[in-house]
C-alpha cells in the first residue's frame, strides 16, 4: 500500500519511470509517507542512515560507484540543513542526488510552527534544479505537480550531472497508507542532438503511422526561408496538418489560421473532440487563438511533442510528452529526411480540418472596431510591416485574410500594454515598406510619449481604435456595474487629437462608416509626405458585444443547430422541461 499524499506518489511512480531505484532515507516524522511507501515497494532499494549529513555523503558515494542518481529523503527543519555540505559536494563534482526535503503547511512559515523553516530554494545555486511541489486536490494539480517533478528529474543528467532538489509540502500529517497502487504518471521524454539514434527512430516510427498530426506554429519573429521550405516538405509527407495565426510569419501549404474554427467558443467540446489529433507537434512562442483552450480541454487524449531549443518543459496544452532539445529546422529536417522521398500525406486529416474552417460563415458588420480593423487589414499591400497591439487587435486581425508576404508582430511575449507602440516605431524605423500599427486606445496613451521620438519616417501608418477604454474587460464579463468603469476599464473622453498633430502626423478620425471611408483612402495612400494617425471613435461595450456575434453568427446552420440541441438537453436535465422550454423560446426572440 502506498500513502494517500499525491504530490509522493507522483514522486513515487515517476522515479520508476525514470529508472531511480536507491534511496537514502534518514529518520523523521514528515517524511513517513515516501519512506513506508517505498521501503514496501520491492523496487526500490532502501538504506538507513539516520544523520543526514552522513546520509547525503552515503548517498553520493553509493552514486558515484554505481553511476546512477540515487534519491535522499528526510523530515523538515534543521534535517534539510544538514544536506548542505553533501549537496554542495555533489554539486561540484556532478554527482545525481536527488533531494527531497519533507516540509509543512506553507500557511504556517513564520507563524512558530515546530520544526518548520523556510525550504524553497534552500540550497540555492549548489542544485542544478530546485522545485516547491503544490498540494495536489484537482487535476490542475496533478498535471502541475507531475510537470515539476518531472522537469527536477531531468536536469540529474541534463548537460551534465548535478544534484536537484524537490520542497514536498503538506497541509496535514498524513500517517494513512491505503492506496492500493500509483497512479498513472507521464515521464517526459528529452531527446537531445546527442541523444541514441534507435531513440530518434522510434519517434520517427510513430510519427509515419500516426494519422493525424497537428503542427502548432506559435510566435515566431523570424522564419528562414529554409524552415518554410522544410514545413512544406513535413506537411507533404506526413498526415498533418499546420495550424498557424498571424503572429507565427508562416504561410504556405498545409496551413490552417485556427483563430476561429478551432477556438473553443466556436467549437463545444464535444465537437472538438471529434477532429483531435493524436499528436500535437509545437515550437515558436505565444499562442493567441482559442485552439490552445481547446487542446487543454481533451489534456491526456493526445500526445504534445514540443520543440525547445534549451531543453524546458513548456506544457501548453496540458499533455506533454517528448521535448526535442534541438531548433525548428533540424527537427523538421531530421523527420523529413527518415520519411524519404516516397512518403506522402493522404489528407483526411488536412481535408477534414479545411472542410471545418470553409465553413466559416462571415456576416456583414456593422460599424464597429471589427468593421474598421476588416477594412485595414484587408488591403495592407504586400511587403508591409504589421504590428498589432495585444488581445483584441491580434484577435480580430486573426479573422481575416491578410495578403501575403505581410510579417505580422505583438508584444505577447508578456501581454503587457505598455510599448507596443515604442516597439512598432522601433521596426518601422529599419522597415523598407509601410509599417501599419492597430492599437487600443489605453495602449497608446501608456506609451504616447514615443511619438516624440526623431525616427519616426512617412512609411508610418497607426490606427487607433478609441472605444472609450478597455474593451477586453466587456468582453471577458469583468464590467459589473458604473463603478466597473471607473476602476476596471478606465473609462475616458480623451481624444489623441491634439498631441498626434503637435508631433507632425498627419491626423485623421472616423465616427461611423462615412467618415471611415473618407478617412480610410488617406489612410492607406503609400504617397503620403508624412507618417499618418486615423483615430476611429467606438463603443466598447458594442464592440464587445460584436465580437461575441461574431462567434455566434460565423458558425454554419448545422452547427448552430446542434449546440441549441446540446444547449436544450443541458437544460431539460438541470430545470426541467417546462421551464427550459420557456427560456430557450425567450432566447429565440
Amino acid at each position: 500500500m502506498y500513502t494517500e499524499l499525491k504530490q509522493y506518489q507522483i514522486i513515487i511512480a515517476l522515479l520508476k519511470k525514470y529508472g531511480i531505484r536507491h534511496c537514502v532515507l534518514s529518520a523523521g516524522s514528515r517524511n513517513v509517507p515516501f519512506v513506508h511507501s517505498v521501503e514496501e515497494d520491492p523496487y526500490f532499494k532502501c538504506y538507513s542512515v539516520v544523520d543526514e549529513r552522513s546520509a547525503g555523503y552515503f548517498a553520493l558515494g553509493l552514486a558515484q560507484q554505481i553511476q546512477e542518481p540515487v534519491a535522499i529523503s528526510c523530515t523538515s527543519s534543521t534535517a534539510t540543513c544538514n544536506y548542505w555540505p553533501p549537496v554542495a559536494e555533489a554539486f561540484y563534482q556532478n554527482v545525481p542526488l536527488l533531494v527531497l526535503t519533507s516540509d509543512r503547511n506553507p500557511a504556517m512559515l513564520g507563524q512558530w510552527e515546530d520544526q518548520m523553516i523556510d525550504q524553497v530554494g534552500m540550497y540555492d545555486r549548489h542544485v542544478k534544479k530546485s522545485v516547491n511541489l503544490p498540494e495536489v486536490e484537482t487535476q490542475d494539480d496533478f498535471i502541475f505537480c507531475q510537470r515539476l517533478v518531472n522537469e527536477a528529474l531531468i536536469e540529474l543528467n541534463h548537460h551534465g550531472k548535478g544534484p536537484v532538489h524537490i520542497n514536498i509540502p503538506m497541509r496535514y500529517y498524513n500517517r494513512s497508507f491505503t492506496a492500493p497502487a500509483l497512479p498513472e504518471v507521464t515521464k517526459f521524454d528529452l531527446l537531445e542532438l546527442s541523444s541514441p539514434q534507435e531513440d530518434w527512430a522510434k519517434k520517427a516510427e510513430k510519427l509515419r503511422s500516426c494519422k493525424r498530426i497537428l503542427v502548432v506554429c506559435g510566435q515566431n519573429s523570424y522564419v528562414s526561408d529554409e524552415l518554410r521550405k522544410e514545413l512544406d516538405t513535413f506537411f507533404r509527407r506526413y498526415n498533418s496538418s499546420l495550424c498557424v495565426e498571424y503572429t507565427s510569419n508562416i504561410s504556405g501549404e498545409g496551413t490552417l489560421n485556427s483563430s476561429i474554427f478551432l477556438d473553443s467558443r466556436y467549437m463545444p467540446a464535444h465537437m472538438f473532440k471529434e477532429i483531435l489529433p493524436e499528436i500535437v507537434i509545437f515550437f515558436g512562442g505565444q499562442v493567441m487563438s482559442g485552439i490552445k483552450e481547446s487542446l487543454r480541454q481533451q489534456a491526456g487524449r493526445f500526445e504534445h511533442w514540443l520543440i525547445q531549443e534549451d531543453g524546458r518543459a513548456v506544457d501548453l496544452f496540458k499533455s506533454l510528452t517528448s521535448i526535442f532539445e534541438c531548433s525548428p529546422l533540424h527537427f523538421f529536417k531530421y523527420f523529413n529526411e527518415y520519411a524519404g522521398t516516397d512518403a506522402k500525406n493522404d489528407m483526411l486529416y488536412h481535408n477534414l480540418l479545411s472542410e471545418k474552417q470553409s465553413q466559416i460563415v462571415y456576416p456583414d458588420f456593422e460599424y464597429s472596431n471589427i468593421y474598421a480593423i476588416k477594412r485595414v487589414v484587408e488591403n495592407i499591400p504586400c511587403g508591409s510591416l504589421l504590428h498589432l497591439s495585444i488581445n483584441n487587435a491580434i484577435r480580430i486581425t486573426n479573422f481575416f485574410k491578410l495578403n501575403d508576404n505581410i510579417r505580422v508582430y505583438a508584444n505577447i511575449g508578456t501581454h503587457g500594454i505598455d510599448g507596443c507602440l515604442s516597439s512598432f516605431l522601433g521596426q518601422a524605423s529599419a522597415a523598407r515598406g509601410l509599417g501599419f500599427l492597430i492599437i487600443g486606445d489605453l495602449s497608446f496613451f501608456y506609451d504616447m510619449n514615443a511619438l516624440r521620438l526623431r525616427h519616426i519616417g512617412k512609411n508610418v501608418r497607426i490606427m487607433m481604435i478609441n472605444n472609450h477604454g478597455g474593451e477586453e474587460f466587456y468582453y471577458n464579463g469583468m464590467y459589473r456595474n458604473k463603478n466597473s468603469d471607473l476602476h476596471t476599464t478606465a473609462r475616458h473622453n480623451t481624444k489623441a487629437e491634439g498631441w498626434v498633430k503637435e508631433n507632425g502626423f498627419k491626423y485623421l478620425c472616423a465616427a461611423d462608416k462615412e467618415s471611415f471611408e473618407r478617412a480610410y483612402k488617406q489612410f492607406m495612400d503609400e504617397k503620403s509626405d508624412k507618417p499618418v494617425f486615423l483615430e476611429v471613435f467606438t463603443e466598447m461595450s458594442t464592440d464587445a458585444e460584436f465580437i461575441k456575434q461574431f462567434y455566434e453568427l460565423s458558425r454554419p446552420k448545422d452547427l448552430r443547430s446542434e449546440i441549441m440541441r446540446k444547449g436544450k438537453e443541458f437544460a431539460k436535465s438541470v430545470i426541467g422541461q417546462d421551464k427550459a422550454r420557456k427560456i430557450i423560446n425567450i432566447i429565440k426572440k
